[in-house]
């Protein structure tokens, strides 16, 4: 996927707080932060499927994690600008909760969405795939601002989250289709390693799976 659960947070960093519930919860453990290392008490940071791009609350304190080191410790940071900046420490604590939430199902159905976008089938049935795309990050935008438009129009569902939702999930529908006439996907149609096409998302409906 082009994006990930930390950026989806840069653009709504109180995600956790309003839609917790339509999150997956992976990790429920406690843990310590020294300097940018963060140790679990018990848990599997690999278990989880936790890696570099994934949210953790610590302490109700949303960090992102930049790097796996092992099945307990990882390097973590508060939420930079980002995902190559320097990690910036989290204030350190012992024994504090640890939970991890994830978007991924969100995001990986406007991740089909946008490689059908650009003529890439999901599925892996053509001869371009995820790979061939060159500028992956250029797409990470596109691919957050799709992902929210989802989980907001699924809280401004009758009796989850009312108006104020309803209108947040009309505001990053808006900019998702601001941002499809804006970004370029760079293409690399014959495997080497060298983008020779670029291509517009063209016109798709996002629909809420």
């Amino acid at each position: 996927m082009f994006t990930t659960d930390r950026d989806l947070l840069i653009f709504e960093p109180a995600l956790l707080r309003d839609l917790a519930w339509a999150a997956q919860r992976t990790l429920s453990t406690t843990g310590t932060i020294a300097g940018t290392t963060l140790t679990l008490a018990s848990g599997s940071f690999e278990d989880a499927q936790i890696d570099a791009g994934s949210v953790v609350l610590f302490d109700a304190l949303a960090i992102e994690v930049v790097e796996r080191l092992t099945a307990t410790t990882a390097i973590v940071s508060l939420l930079r600008a980002s995902p190559t900046s320097t990690p910036i420490p989290p204030p350190s604590a012992s024994n504090r909760t640890v939970r991890a939430y994830t978007f991924a199902p969100q995001i990986a159905l406007v991740h089909r969405q946008v490689l059908a976008m650009i003529g890439i089938d999901p599925d892996g049935a053509g001869p371009l795939t995820e790979a061939s795309v060159t500028n992956p990050r250029a797409l990470s935008r596109l691919e957050a601002l799709g992902a929210l438009h989802l989980l907001y129009a699924g809280a401004a569902a009758p009796g989850a989250g009312g108006e104020p939702m309803a209108e947040r999930a009309a505001m990053y529908r808006q900019r998702f289709a601001e941002e499809r006439e804006r970004v370029v996907a760079m293409i690399d149609t014959d495997a080497d390693g060298i983008a020779d096409a670029s291509r517009r998302p063209t016109v798709f409906a996002l629909v809420r799976g």
